[in-house]
């Protein structure tokens, strides 16, 4: 029996997309908790940027809400403004940004606005907030769900951060030089994009999951990376830092 919740395994998971002495611009929730792992984990010199103007070079010491909780400012590296952090995005100065989402399509397009566009809406939602910049100047995205065929959908309804929009040079030819969708990490799989026209691809499946549930859980017809491969287990180190980041089990049960 594995001595990980599927929770756990997916922020590890995630985690270990971040590279050590990166820049990365953190998102909302389970960002955070990812971003922390990887600081005490293979990345201990990556540094966090946060939206509310924060900057750190190592993780909170108390248990993080939201990234504007007061821990988060303590010992910060850099306590400054909005403004401030958005603009180290518009100078290319942001390997990764790391943001979750309602609904994701083939070529990365990410929505938290209207959950059947903005016309024919069912649901609204609460918006960008800054993770479209973030989704456009970060030299590459990294975005983190649940796996199921209402959130990982054909085409979403509306196009609230920019993956590769409609594929191909339809990015760039928008005027976003750089950046895009380079992993999408979830519950029961990473995507990532392969081919010409960097449609996601299934890339690695996690313990306890087949490939074959998988696909039957994308609302796309889901094709193999040519590196796919078995989610390695969560390692006890990683486990450890997990547990020392989100000690009272908030974010990972």
């Amino acid at each position: 029996m594995s001595c990980y919740s599927t929770q756990e395994l997916m922020i590890i998971a995630a985690a270990r997309e971040i590279q050590d002495g990166e820049v990365v611009f953190v998102g909302m929730r389970l960002p955070i908790t990812a971003f922390g792992v990887a600081r005490l984990t293979h990345a201990p010199n990556a540094v966090g940027l946060f939206e509310v103007g924060i900057a750190r070079h190592q993780p909170a010491q108390d248990m993080l809400y939201t990234m504007s909780d007061p821990p988060n400012q303590q010992n910060a590296a850099w306590c400054t403004g909005t403004m401030q952090v958005m603009g180290l995005l518009q100078g290319g100065q942001v390997d990764a940004g790391f943001i979750g989402g309602a609904e994701i399509d083939r070529f990365g397009n990410i929505n938290t606005s209207y959950i059947g566009g903005f016309e024919r809406m069912k649901t609204k939602l609460p918006g960008s907030g800054g993770a479209a910049d973030i989704a456009a100047m970060s030299k590459r995205l990294l975005a983190i769900m649940n796996h199921e065929p209402h959130r990982l959908v054909e085409r979403v309804g509306y196009v609230t951060s920019p993956g590769g929009l409609e594929g191909g040079d339809s990015r760039s030819l928008a005027g976003l030089h750089w950046g895009g969708t380079a992993a999408v990490i979830t519950d029961r799989a990473i995507l990532k994009p392969h081919g010409p026209q960097g449609e996601l691809h299934l890339f690695s499946v996690h313990p306890g999951h087949t490939a074959e549930e998988v696909k039957a859980h994308t609302g796309w017809k889901l094709q193999d990376h040519p590196d796919l491969r078995p989610t390695p287990e969560p390692t006890p180190g990683e486990m450890a830092a997990l547990h020392a980041i989100d000690r009272d089990g908030f974010w990972r049960t």
